[in-house]
């Protein structure tokens, strides 16, 4: 009988996956440049800059994601801009993204060592360029693993978005319970829809860091190998006369 069910409830739930699924892109297109800004702004030397990024991050991670919904949807009423719940809610799930993405930012880059770093002034680099060409790409390959997870915590942070009247999954679930009273049956294929979204996207992040962790230590091993000293590099024998 439940899968009836489904199966007539299936395109209106659908369609708010694919609302679930575009505010979750749009919000990482916003999100994901403003947390590496962040990141690096957080890693700087110039205390005034270090401080800024600091406190932006503290006071995004600290506010929940629903009350910078209510706070982009309601509260921006006020100055008289007024945003549709889709335009909120991705600007409220960005900020989100942005505060949070900005620490494994930044901890990806700073696990790039410390001799790729004086590699790069050795060469002539300057800031710019040894942040552009050498740590960005080292500190994302780490982090990769890491923002997939945030991505999929993000896209299940759109059901928070109910509460500003976007008919994304859960919001068709709930108004599906309501027309029939099958609330267990139509949140359980809401359920079922979010998994078939996010199991994969696990098992990427999964792939992505073990491939990290092997590419390390090869990495690793050939440094060790190369600082080896042959052991046919012995000192010339001196024969006494």
């Amino acid at each position: 009988m439940f899968v009836e069910d489904w199966l007539s409830w299936l395109p209106s739930m659908l369609e708010g996956l694919w609302t679930a699924l575009g505010v979750t892109i749009l919000a990482l297109v916003v999100g994901l440049p403003l947390g590496a800004l962040l990141g690096i702004g957080s890693s700087v030397r110039t205390r005034s800059v270090r401080a800024a990024c600091v406190t932006i991050v503290e006071v995004g991670r600290g506010i929940p994601a629903l009350v910078f919904l209510y706070l982009v949807y309601y509260g921006l009423t006020e100055f008289g801009l007024t945003l549709t719940s889709f335009a909120a809610a991705v600007v409220g799930i960005g900020l989100t993204t942005a505060a949070y993405s900005s620490e494994l930012f930044r901890a990806g880059f700073e696990s790039v060592p410390s001799g790729e770093r004086e590699a790069a002034r050795a060469l002539g680099m300057n800031g710019f360029f040894t942040m552009w060409d050498v740590i960005v790409p080292q500190g994302l390959a780490v982090a990769l693993p890491s923002l997939i997870g945030l991505a999929i915590q993000m896209f299940q942070a759109t059901a928070l978005a109910y509460q500003i009247a976007l008919p994304e999954l859960l919001s068709r679930a709930y108004s599906t319970g309501t027309q029939t009273f099958q609330y267990l049956s139509a949140l359980a294929l809401a359920g079922l829809l979010y998994l078939v979204v996010t199991i994969p996207l696990s098992f990427l992040s999964q792939r992505i860091a073990a491939g990290s962790s092997a590419g390390g230590r090869r990495r690793r091993g050939r440094r060790s190998r190369r600082s080896i000293v042959p052991s046919t590099t012995a000192l010339p024998v001196v024969r006494a006369r």
